[in-house]
């Protein structure tokens, strides 16, 4: 079984990678079997190459964006499901900034066409990237939310118990 770190690394890489080194095998297959379906389906590395060479036009239009959305709900949930099953504790709440995650990276890629910041549009690729940032940061704030109450709930409980 692998460490929470390095599940997530390998989840990076490739989702359904860490579900094999945790033995999850169907799972893992299935997640793998997902990634290239989506990502061919999508012309997602193309789109990727146009981006880094800084062709934005031509990344959104060579994008299959029908086929693309379904990529960062099955991309988070093979993170959350790899980190849920590598070695350590995991807390109650710890799914909420992977699909927070997926919720943001969606809405930046249902924009990426036609959303700028300061007149540069960053099209199918930056934009969802950059979007990954408020959705975690939502998620971990709401978590620590949620734990704290829980805590709370918790003390108040023992003190009338």
């Amino acid at each position: 079984m692998t460490s929470k770190i390095e599940a997530i690394f390998w989840s990076i890489a490739l989702p359904g990678f860490a579900q094999l080194l945790n033995k999850k095998l169907v799972k893992g297959i299935v997640l793998i079997a997902l990634e290239f379906l989506i990502n061919v389906n999508s012309n997602f590395n193309s789109a990727i190459m146009a981006s880094f060479l800084g062709e934005i036009d031509k990344a959104i239009h060579i994008i299959n964006f029908q086929w693309l959305m379904f990529y960062p709900c099955v991309y988070m949930f093979a993170m959350w499901d790899a980190y849920k099953d590598a070695k350590g504790e995991t807390s109650r709440y710890s799914f909420l900034p992977f699909v927070f995650g997926a919720y943001s990276v969606t809405v930046g890629l249902m924009y990426s066409p036609v959303f700028t910041i300061r007149g540069v549009l960053l099209g199918p690729i930056w934009l969802p990237i950059l979007s990954l940032i408020p959705g975690l940061l939502i998620g971990i704030l709401l978590s620590m939310i949620l734990r704290r109450v829980k805590k709370m709930k918790k003390q108040e409980g023992n003190r009338h118990g």
